[in-house]
């Protein structure tokens, strides 16, 4: 018998409104839900899915929420279960964005923003440390390893340094590693779109809102974390939508609500134009996810053994991790006052040497700032 539609919608609602904690709580929660209380899925196809929505770019433990859905109703329920699962954490963040991006915010809440920004640029360490180890197993051999450091390398200093063109070093290290690899199927079936894609970014007004939203959806290899270097340099320098200090707050916004850590994107659209921004910049960067799922739902096995495919993302998975690590120099030169330093370096030990959560970091940074404010000292940036 067919799942209810209601009952996708209260289920993938319930997830997207207590997952706090990114991807893991995610995958663990749909698993507890889809395949070991409710015997939906078979554990086999729910491992499956998620080898599959690894392949694509975008956010993964969406996809991979929409792809559940999908395989209890197929497009109706992708369409019900994707927005019960991003809406209620959406509405969150556009709501705090309101609160920390006003004119003049309350110095409690400049408080609770400066502590919690200070504690990103570890936030972002974090996320590139934890996915390096099974990145660097999937390198094989002695040349691919060297050409993984050798990505790495570049999309640090791509995230560091080059801002905007950050997507062009991604594309690029994933069509290196496919004429590396050189199969001729492989130079056939690889991303070759995406190059067309990331060339076309010269656009103004909301049409650059929807550009800086389209890359955060459909470029973004390697995890939600990686959005934080390809929005960073549009943002605050390019567009000059928000300040280095509010962006910090944007990226702590979007690690401690429920739901896809991409959410940050919407604090992004709020500082250019409004709620309408917001949720302009949502709609785009999220539309990837669903078409992703809804024409390739049926062929995903197929996918990710495509040799072209594999080899496009094991250039750039490595890539977007050095992006992600090398993100947090942008975001640590963004500090603008001396006391958020012994801040940012408690996270660090926090998430680092004490393998702790990053919602726990940020939430006690935050507490910080709020101490700081209400001493008097300096908070607003």
């Amino acid at each position: 018998m067919p799942v209810a539609l209601t009952t996708i919608a209260r289920e993938w609602g319930r997830i997207g409104c207590v997952g706090f904690g990114g991807p893991p709580t995610h995958i663990a929660m749909l698993r507890r839900t889809c395949v070991d209380e409710r015997h939906w899925i078979a554990d086999d196809d729910f491992e499956h899915g998620i080898a599959a929505t690894n392949v694509l770019p975008g956010p993964a433990s969406t996809q991979l929420a929409i792809y559940c859905a999908w395989r209890l109703r197929r497009t109706a329920g992708a369409l019900v279960g994707g927005l019960a699962f991003i809406l209620p954490g959406l509405v969150a963040i556009i709501a705090l964005a309101v609160l920390f991006l006003q004119a003049n915010p309350p110095r409690w809440v400049e408080g609770l923003a400066a502590g919690a920004g200070a504690a990103v640029a570890a936030v972002a360490v974090n996320a590139g440390a934890g996915l390096a180890p099974a990145s660097w197993r999937r390198a094989v051999g002695s040349a691919r390893r060297a050409r993984w450091v050798l990505y790495l390398v570049a999309g640090g200093a791509a995230a560091a340094l080059l801002g905007p063109f950050l997507v062009l070093v991604l594309v690029a290290c994933g069509a290196i590693e496919v004429l590396a690899r050189r199969p001729p199927t492989a130079l056939g079936s690889w991303p070759g779109p995406l190059v067309a894609l990331a060339v076309t970014s010269s656009v103004g007004g909301l049409w650059a809102l929807v550009w800086v939203a389209l890359k955060v959806g459909a470029l973004s290899f390697g995890g939600g974390f990686v959005i934080v270097p390809l929005m960073q340099a549009d943002a605050v320098h390019h567009y000059h939508w928000m300040t280095s200090g509010q962006f910090l707050d944007a990226v702590a916004l979007g690690q401690i609500t429920p739901g896809p850590v991409v959410q940050t994107v919407a604090v992004v659209g709020y500082a250019a134009a409004g709620v309408g921004g917001a949720v302009l910049a949502a709609a785009v960067a999220f539309a990837p996810s669903f078409a992703f799922i809804l024409a390739g739902g049926p062929h995903f096995d197929r996918l990710r053994q495509r040799p072209g495919v594999q080899a496009f993302l094991a250039g750039a998975g490595p890539a977007a991790i050095g992006a992600i690590l090398g993100s947090a120099i942008p975001l640590g030169l963004a500090l603008g006052h001396l006391w958020q330093v012994p801040v940012l370096a408690l996270a660090a030990v926090w998430l680092l040497a004490l393998r702790r959560g990053p919602v726990a970091a940020l939430g006690g940074a935050a507490l910080i700032g709020l101490v700081v404010a209400l001493a008097g000292g300096p908070v607003s940036g």
